[in-house]
């Protein structure tokens, strides 16, 4: 399928959808949904990160899981895969933790996000984690590929294929 071809099924896969919505929602006001085409303070996602998302934490470990810490980060980045952490204190905060060992907590999940290759970290003015280089995800669980259940990689691949992600093609 060539890129017009593509445009025109998108289109149409897209009036569908509104056409569906409308009938099933008929008092929706559209300006009550979030446009990511209208609005800014967006970024762009795998949809296979549920399924990501529970190899991470098994590869993890029980008891600590690092999805959370690893969305946040996703949520910071842009295009170039890096971003500058400015507060330790507010990455913690977003990730899930409070109280006194937030930070702490923060900072062993990201050690386990590195020991894992999600993320590489650089020194900076706000500690070891002040630069973090975010990997894609599909390429680090293929290196882990025998460390988790298979059903999980089944199911990713399986999702990965039905939304045209082609990241785990060896």
């Amino acid at each position: 399928m060539n890129a017009k071809q593509q445009s025109t099924r998108a289109k149409k896969m897209t009036q569908k959808r509104t056409e569906l919505r409308a009938q099933l929602w008929p008092d929706l006001k559209v300006e009550d949904l979030w446009n990511r085409k209208e609005h800014d303070g967006f970024t762009t996602i795998p949809r296979t990160f549920p399924h990501i998302f529970q190899i991470m934490d098994e590869l993890a470990g029980k008891g600590k899981p690092v999805s959370s810490v690893y969305l946040s980060l996703w949520c910071r980045v842009f295009d170039e895969s890096m971003l500058d952490v400015k507060s330790m204190e507010h990455m913690a905060f977003e990730s899930g933790f409070s109280g006194q060992r937030a930070v702490t907590t923060w900072k062993q999940r990201m050690k386990t996000l590195e020991e894992l290759g999600f993320i590489s970290a650089r020194e900076g003015a706000s500690g070891e984690y002040s630069f973090i280089l975010v990997y894609n995800p599909y390429k680090i669980i293929l290196r882990h590929r025998n460390r988790f259940q298979g059903g999980k990689f089944n199911a990713l691949l399986a999702r990965a294929q039905e939304v045209g992600a082609t990241d785990l093609q060896e």
